[in-house]
């Protein structure tokens, strides 16, 4: 019998593109999604790929009663995949007790409810964030967890020390996956990031600036101690970081202790002027761009060790740059 999997969050960019991962490898998967930062319509587009459309709950993991319902409507649920959260570093910064309320308030709320269902797996979406602005890269799994640069990661590294607890006071089993930055779109272009309102991710906004949605866009600041002054980042294709999440379940019943975290990036960092160039030519397109002043909460330069998630987990990112960017702006076309 097919394995049953909760993903809160399923309809966001990447829940919507571990969804349809997880239904190739024949997984059967339940969707709660508040659509505060989505569309319904994906859930059509995951059908189209998939031919089959998940079950999906118009709810809030903040909210106990529709967890509740969940867990008693499909009581053979075995496994949680957690995206559901605020995302953005500098709205962070701005609205904090947003962030914690939903953040923290909803991890807590979901972990009770699953603790009532005893459903003791939980695969955690988790931010390289939690290094902080660090002074060295690559990073890697034991590299120090840092204050944080924003409210946003403040609440990663929050989340994950109350898991980390939770597994040593209960039976309760997690792997923490460490994004770095993804990007790009399902090859189908029917599904991709699909921000409501101003992007506050780059590749959302170069790809509607170059569409002619955003007037410009603003890189912000060029005094990094970076080969050109802007921050550095390691970008990861979407589909490449949704398919470590259907290996993060397979590792289930195989780990050496009850949370393990795992870095997901390509182990390569480009900075922002770099990503900008490189959409530039696979697009064709010139870019209306702007040098700005720094932006809060931004760290200067990080990527990842893939080591440990290429060896133990035995996931690899395979997408060049070129691609990731390739299919962002495919995906932008079709809007």
């Amino acid at each position: 019998m097919a394995e049953k999997v909760l993903v809160t969050g399923g309809l966001g960019y990447i829940g919507s593109h571990t969804v349809v991962e997880l239904m190739a490898q024949g997984f059967e998967v339940v969707i709660i999604d508040n659509l505060s930062n989505t569309r319904e319509d994906v859930l059509d587009r995951i059908a189209q790929i998939t031919g089959q459309k998940p079950v999906y709950y118009n709810g809030d993991v903040c909210d106990a009663n529709d967890l509740e319902k969940i867990f008693a409507e499909h009581s053979d649920i075995t496994s949680v995949i957690h995206f559901a959260a605020y995302k953005a570093v500098g709205e962070s910064v701005e609205k904090p007790l947003e962030y914690y309320r939903n953040n923290v308030g909803g991890m807590i709320t979901l972990l009770g409810q699953m603790k009532k269902a005893n459903i003791e797996r939980i695969v955690f979406s988790s931010s390289c964030t939690v290094y902080g602005d660090t002074d060295r890269s690559p990073v890697d799994e034991s590299s120090p967890i840092a204050q944080a640069a924003s409210p946003y990661g403040n609440t990663k590294i929050i989340c994950e020390d109350i898991l980390r607890d939770e597994s040593v006071a209960s039976s309760l089993s997690v792997v923490s996956l460490r994004y770095f930055n993804p990007i790009g779109a399902h090859p189908s272009a029917l599904i991709g990031e699909l921000p409501l309102g101003v992007p506050n991710n780059l590749v959302p906004y170069i790809t509607q600036t170059a569409a002619g949605i955003r007037e410009q866009l603003t890189v912000f600041g060029e005094d990094y101690n970076t080969a050109d002054g802007t921050c550095i980042r390691d970008y990861i294709h979407v589909v490449d970081l949704a398919k470590a999440h259907v290996m993060a379940l397979q590792r289930f019943g195989k780990m050496d202790n009850r949370f393990e975290v795992f870095n997901l990036g390509t182990g390569n960092g480009n900075s922002v002027l770099e990503v900008v160039q490189t959409f530039e030519n696979v697009s064709d397109t010139k870019l209306n761009y702007r040098i700005g002043p720094r932006r809060a909460g931004d760290v200067e330069q990080i990527w990842a060790s893939t080591t440990k998630a290429n060896d133990i987990l035995g996931w690899k990112a395979e997408s060049s740059l070129e691609e990731m960017l390739r299919t962002a702006w495919a995906w932008q076309q079709t809007l």
